[in-house]
């Protein structure tokens, strides 16, 4: 009887953005099944599939009044950052950034800013390498929410 070899596990690469450590990684965090355990098991049919496909195309709400209201918080947290104690712990003053931008980035897709999403993701990759919000970060993020200010105004 041949005795089994232990597998060997290949270590997995560092994760970098911009050729920095990545600093701080996103929870996954797995929900419960809820509603697959009141609903039951399988799949969706192409019907509703294709009713859903639908209405994320010909959707008509105005993302104007949402991406606002993450682009005042998110210069709301540029300005604390700024301004902010020097006790203040950077997790908390880069995370008042975050936030907003994860939201742009994903709710840029579904109303069809591409241009949001893209620049949304290049800020979060900016933010996930950053040890603190210094000087330099705060004007780089403000730069981003600048840009992206002016994306929603021309509603690209």
């Amino acid at each position: 009887m041949a005795t089994k070899k232990p597998k060997k596990t290949a270590k997995k690469p560092e994760s970098t953005h911009f050729n920095q450590k990545l600093r701080r990684k996103a929870e996954f965090i797995k929900p419960l099944h809820t509603l697959r355990s009141k609903v039951g098991y399988g799949g969706l049919s192409d019907d509703i599939l294709d009713k859903a496909q639908s209405l994320l195309e010909n959707n008509a709400v105005d993302f104007q009044p949402l991406a606002d209201m993450y682009l005042g918080a998110m210069l709301r947290a540029i300005e604390y950052a700024k301004n902010a104690p020097e006790e203040t712990d950077g997790e908390v003053l880069i995370g008042g950034i975050l936030y907003p931008a994860v939201q742009l980035k994903a709710s840029g897709g579904m109303f069809r800013y591409g241009l949001v999403t893209r620049v949304g993701d290049k800020l979060i990759q900016f933010l996930e390498v950053i040890a603190e919000p210094d000087e330099d970060a705060v004007e780089i993020a403000l730069a981003f929410h600048t840009t992206l200010r002016a994306i929603l105004m021309g509603r690209c």
